[in-house]
């Protein structure tokens, strides 16, 4: 018969398993420090060399790492999947940066939908915080405040769809999220977009997402990145024709 004892579980076992899920749904971070061991003990309810075998099969697995006098940290290796040298890379070839676009979109447009769906009243009032946020930064004009919570308010979002998979997917490529934000408002700036059609497209995914409306919210992700899409090729076009015209005007004077 394939049945087998029941033998209680013991406490290091339940901490880490608490700990794993904590990590596998995104709420505890790469890089963020765990409390101190007498405070986590405390919380957990279990005793100190319970958790400290708790802690060393974390770290064992990779999940956590030590650092001295500095305590025990979610780890870092967690929060990327690329390289810093491989992010810029993709940030200076034409090909992997409107890739990377495209990626956005696609996923995105899923993730806001399934949040529309899926969220939780608290997570919407976590896009909700993010997004007013992201407004009193516009009305201070605050570009880069804006641009930072720009890709917070695009995570949450992200974490708002509640598939762990996504999550860290997407998390894992925060780096080119964020530095795709910075470099996306820099470029369209100096193509004169407004700064109030920006703000005016991430109104329009709050609102939807704020009203459940899982088609509407797909629609207004897909709107705003084609925007940001378009803006870059735009110009990418501009400038190519900018350095033709300085070879014009250069061979021009040179012909006086």
């Amino acid at each position: 018969m394939p049945f087998q004892k029941i033998k209680s579980e013991k406490l290091s076992t339940a901490v880490v398993h608490q700990i794993e899920s904590l990590i596998l749904r995104g709420i505890l971070r790469p890089g963020e420090r765990l409390p101190s061991e007498r405070e986590l003990a405390e919380k957990l309810g279990v005793s100190r060399p319970s958790l400290r075998d708790a802690i060393a099969q974390l770290e064992e697995q990779g999940l956590l790492s030590a650092r001295a006098s500095s305590g025990v940290f979610v780890a870092d290796v967690l929060g990327s999947a690329f390289s810093p040298a491989l992010t810029r890379l993709f940030s200076t070839h034409d090909d992997a940066v409107f890739d990377y676009l495209s990626f956005r979109r696609d996923m995105e447009a899923l993730t806001a939908e399934r949040a529309a769906r899926l969220a939780s009243d608290t997570d919407l009032k976590v896009v909700q915080a993010i997004f007013d946020r992201m407004e009193a930064a516009h009305s201070r004009r605050s570009s880069e405040e804006e641009a930072k919570l720009d890709a917070q308010f695009h995570m949450a979002i992200i974490e708002a769809s509640h598939n762990v998979i996504m999550l860290h997917m997407m998390r894992s490529m925060f780096d080119l999220l964020q530095e795709g934000v910075f470099y996306n408002r820099q470029i369209m700036f100096r193509q004169r977009t407004t700064r109030e059609a920006l703000l005016d497209q991430h109104r329009a995914i709050n609102a939807a997402i704020q009203a459940r409306d899982p088609d509407a919210a797909r629609a207004a992700v897909v709107a705003h990145l084609d925007y940001v899409y378009q803006s870059l090729a735009d110009q990418r076009v501009s400038d190519r024709n900018e350095a033709v015209a300085k070879l014009r005007l250069e061979h021009e004077l040179g012909q006086g």
